[in-house]
């Protein structure tokens, strides 16, 4: 018998488990119960396959075969788990982690007549690994394509109902139910459903970049069902395929509230969806714990104290602008003060905060909710974005009036927002005697903490002297592995860029001064350029200088370097 690892009897519950499974027999468990217990499932499969004399693989280095994956039914090797690897000396071996649960080798050898050999692997590899082979709802695609008489109506028929089939219908709901449960368990921020010619392709937004999702090679037969049961659930018109349509969805998952914001616009092949997913019971940080460095986190502090003025957030959409103004709601939120709202869409649930959600279809606009809004006599406002020039001015006149107001604009950087308002139509005087601060922000991808590596190379070495990191700091590279989906990274964080209007500053405003010349006396404040924070992030070992370059401008990147040692930054691209 195979010899025991040290045991542990906190492990119980992990036999209870794999014998209710069919992972582990009860004799086996008995065995293991008397001895120190194993700690992990990984280990006791090791030990199972030591035990029977069979092979354990972790499945990471591991390509199966697409061909003789092809001959079994995807809806067995899902139910039953079941990878089949290679072919090996007249056998072909599949793994599983669930040996002693015989029924679907079993039924893979009757359908297929070949002889076949279990290699035991854990059931997280063996279910990531059939997802990314086989596909997102491969065994409901699977069965679709099995059942006889299902015909998926044309694109452009005018009563593409699927109430009309109910078991066409329960295999497309479950189909479009995996997608969305399996993008919002990856953190997708956008689920993008696109038809082209030969293929519908499905893709996720993870951490700010686009990623194809493996779906069964059939989807695209079924592209006008999906694409309706989308529409259902997001009360759109299924018979209207020229016209775009917005909808929302919202659903539940393991306690988890996500709002769903539904686009649908005709294409060449069909009709494209993207579906931004809005997480309503995400837990808000504190200011201090979003990142800031001790300058803009003090500033950032001292104008939440301010009686009135406005405070402008701005970057291009999907740059946590709305994350970083309801962190500062929630730090001034109490009963003394009253806060409301007017957002499109709400995208946070604040208690005690008084929010009003955006409808144009109704007449409900950003400059409508405004003007009621002042009515309700409020202390803190927070208007969702500065879209046109009728905001703008209602906005500066709250502000003047005694309330402190919050909102977003899309600039390049934080000088960028005073011009741009004075472009809107509100005159430079109202600008300078209103604006108190502009964050500017954006999302760098944070290195994956599993496999990042310090990078030495020559290159490395000469991107710190360039930059102004201490040469005794490490700066890291992406590797890419299982936890991080191969990307080499993990998540994300903010660089910032704060800019109060000082009395020069307002000066230049009422001057109709350039955003250059606004840039450069803010420089002399003390202004640090996104640029900048984020090369104090790559300093850091949060992030990597190419993050940085990705989302920050060459003018920023020129800045930022001859700040630091008076060169130009041109060596950094050349180096790159």
């Amino acid at each position: 018998m195979a010899a025991l690892p040290v045991q542990d009897s906190s492990t119980k519950p992990l036999l209870e488990r794999m014998v209710a499974s069919r992972q582990l027999s009860s004799l086996d468990a008995d065995t293991l119960a008397k001895n120190p217990l194993l700690k992990s499932e990984e280990e006791v499969l090791r030990w199972l396959a030591a035990e029977y004399g069979l092979g354990y693989t972790t499945l990471d280095d591991v390509e199966p075969d697409r061909q003789l994956l092809s001959l079994f039914p995807a809806r067995i090797l899902l139910k039953e788990e079941l990878l089949p690897l290679k072919r090996d000396n007249g056998h072909v071996e599949v793994a599983t982690s669930r040996l002693f649960a015989t029924q679907g080798i079993d039924s893979l050898k009757t359908l297929t007549g070949l002889n076949l050999k279990p290699v035991l692997a854990s059931t997280e590899a063996i279910q990531r690994e059939i997802k990314k082979r086989l596909g997102v709802g491969a065994d409901t695609i699977g069965t679709l394509d099995e059942e006889k008489g299902l015909e998926v109506l044309d694109e452009n028929a005018e009563g593409n109902n699927l109430d009309e089939g109910a078991e066409d219908e329960a295999s497309i709901i479950r189909f479009v139910n995996q997608v969305l449960k399996d993008a919002i368990e990856l953190r997708a921020s956008d689920v993008h459903l696109e038809p082209f010619e030969d293929e519908f392709r499905i893709r996720y937004r993870i951490d700010g970049e686009l990623q194809e999702v493996p779906v069964p090679a059939q989807l695209k037969r079924f592209q006008p069902a999906i694409v309706s049961r989308v529409k259902i659930l997001s009360h759109l018109n299924i018979a209207e395929k020229r016209l775009p349509q917005d909808g929302r969805i919202k659903v539940r998952i393991e306690q988890a509230e996500v709002d769903i914001r539904v686009s649908v616009i005709p294409m060449l092949h069909g009709e494209a969806v993207v579906m931004r997913l809005l997480r309503q019971n995400s837990t808000l940080r504190g200011l201090r714990e979003i990142g800031m460095n001790k300058r803009e986190l003090e500033h950032f502090q001292h104008v939440l104290r301010l009686p009135h003025g406005i405070i402008l957030v701005t970057g291009p959409t999907g740059s946590g602008k709305t994350s970083t103004l309801y962190t500062a709601l929630n730090e001034i939120n109490d009963s003394v003060r009253k806060i409301i709202t007017v957002e499109d869409p709400v995208e946070y649930q604040l208690k005690g905060v008084n929010q009003i959600q955006v409808n144009e279809k109704s007449g409900l606009s950003f400059a409508r909710g405004l003007r009621s809004i002042l009515r309700h006599d409020p202390d803190v406002i927070l208007v969702g974005e500065i879209r046109d020039a009728e905001t703008a001015q209602i906005a500066v006149q709250a502000s003047l009036t005694g309330h402190l107001v919050f909102s977003t604009l899309h600039t390049n950087d934080a000088p960028g927002a005073l011009t741009r308002l004075v472009d809107m139509g509100v005159e430079p005087y109202l600008v300078a005697s209103s604006l108190e601060a502009v964050l500017a922000q954006r999302l760098v991808r944070v290195l994956c903490p599993h496999c990042k590596q310090a990078d030495v190379s020559p290159t490395a070495q000469a991107l710190k002297a360039k930059l102004g990191i201490p040469a005794e700091r490490t700066i890291y590279k992406s590797i890419g592995c299982r936890e991080c989906r191969n990307t080499g990274f993990y998540g994300r964080h903010a660089i910032f860029e704060w800019m109060d209007t000082d009395e020069e500053i307002r000066q230049l405003i009422l001057k109709s001064a350039s955003t250059d010349q606004i840039r450069n006396a803010a420089r002399r404040a003390g202004m640090t350029t996104l640029a900048e924070d984020g090369w104090r992030l790559v300093g850091a070992g949060v992030t990597t200088v190419e993050e940085v370059l990705s989302v920050t401008t060459a003018k920023e990147v020129e800045r930022a370097t001859a700040a630091n040692n008076g060169e130009s930054a041109a060596s950094i691209a050349v180096a790159r």
